[in-house]
C-alpha cells in the first residue's frame, strides 16, 4: 500500500491495521481513549508555535483516532465513519440556519444565540449541556461564561467584572486568615473564576494566556540553571537572591 492523500484510501489503511497488526487489533475504545486527548493538545501546541508542517503532522494523529475508533465502532455494527461524517454534516447545517436557511445571523452575537436557542429545541436541559466533566478547568471556566454570555447573562464590559474581581480577591484573603483550608480553597476558585470572566469581557483567553505564563516560566528558569551548570554551581547550593539575578537577566534576554 502507497500513501495517499484520499480519505477512502486512509480507511482502508486503517482497516488493514485492524486486521493484519497485533497491536492495532488488540486495541479498544477504552484502551486508546486518553490518545484523543493528547493528540488534540499537541495540535493545540503546534499551533502555539505556528509550525504549519508541525500542524499538518498533528491534525493528521488527531484524525487516525476519529477513524481508529469509527472502524472500532463498524467492526460491532454500531456506527461507521461514514455515519460520523453525515452526523456533523446534518448537525452544523441544522445549526447554521442563517447559512442554509432563511434565519437572520448578521453579527457573531446573534449567530451564537441562535446557536443556543436551537440546542434547546434539540432535547438539551442546559445551556450548559454538552461540556465535557472532564474538560480542563480554565477553559470550561470560560466556556461556561461564554454560553451564559450567549443568552444574555452578562456584562457589557469588564469594569464590572473587575469589581467582581476585587470583591473575590478581598473575600479570599478574608478566608486565609480566618477560616478552613475547604472554604479558602473556594475562595480561591472564586477568585480565578472571575479573573478568568475579567480575560474573557478583554477578549484574553485564560488557558492561552496561563499557557505561555508556563512557557515563559519554564524558558526563564532553564535560563537559570544553564548559567548554574556553566559555573559548575548546583541549584541547592546556590542563594535565592543569585537565582533572582540570573531570572532577571532571562527577563532581560526575553526583550
Amino acid at each position: 500500500m502507497k500513501p495517499s492523500p484520499d480519505f477512502d484510501p486512509f480507511i482502508s489503511l486503517i482497516q488493514q491495521l485492524r486486521n493484519d497488526c497485533p497491536w492495532d487489533r488488540k486495541q479498544t475504545h477504552h484502551s486508546i481513549k486518553d490518545n484523543v486527548i493528547e493528540e488534540a493538545y499537541e495540535v493545540v501546541d503546534a499551533i502555539d508555535s505556528g509550525d504549519m508542517e508541525e500542524l499538518k503532522k498533528e491534525l493528521g494523529d488527531l484524525l487516525l483516532q476519529v477513524v481508529f475508533h469509527s472502524q472500532m465502532a463498524s467492526e460491532t455494527d454500531s456506527f461507521s465513519i461514514h455515519d460520523v461524517l453525515y452526523s456533523i454534516s446534518e448537525k452544523l447545517i441544522r445549526r447554521h440556519p442563517h447559512v442554509f436557511g432563511d434565519k437572520s445571523g448578521d453579527s457573531e452575537e446573534e449567530v451564537a444565540a441562535n446557536w443556543e436557542s436551537i440546542k434547546q429545541t434539540e432535547g438539551k436541559e442546559s445551556v450548559m449541556d454538552g461540556l465535557p466533566a472532564q474538560l480542563p478547568a480554565l477553559i470550561k471556566a470560560y466556556r461556561m461564561q461564554q454560553k451564559a454570555s450567549n443568552v444574555g447573562f452578562d456584562w457589557n464590559s469588564w469594569e464590572p467584572a473587575w469589581t467582581k474581581l476585587d470583591e473575590e480577591l478581598l473575600e479570599f484573603k478574608q478566608a486565609l486568615e480566618t477560616d478552613s483550608s475547604t472554604h479558602q480553597r473556594e475562595e480561591f476558585g472564586d477568585l480565578l473564576f472571575s479573573l478568568v470572566n475579567v480575560g474573557r469581557l478583554l477578549n484574553l483567553k485564560a488557558e492561552d494566556s496561563l499557557r505561555s505564563a508556563n512557557r515563559k516560566f519554564e524558558r526563564r528558569f532553564r535560563y537559570i540553571e544553564k548559567r548554574l551548570s556553566e559555573k559548575k554551581q548546583r541549584l541547592e547550593d546556590t542563594s535565592l537572591e543569585e537565582m533572582d539575578q540570573l531570572w532577571d537577566e532571562a527577563k532581560e534576554n526575553d526583550r
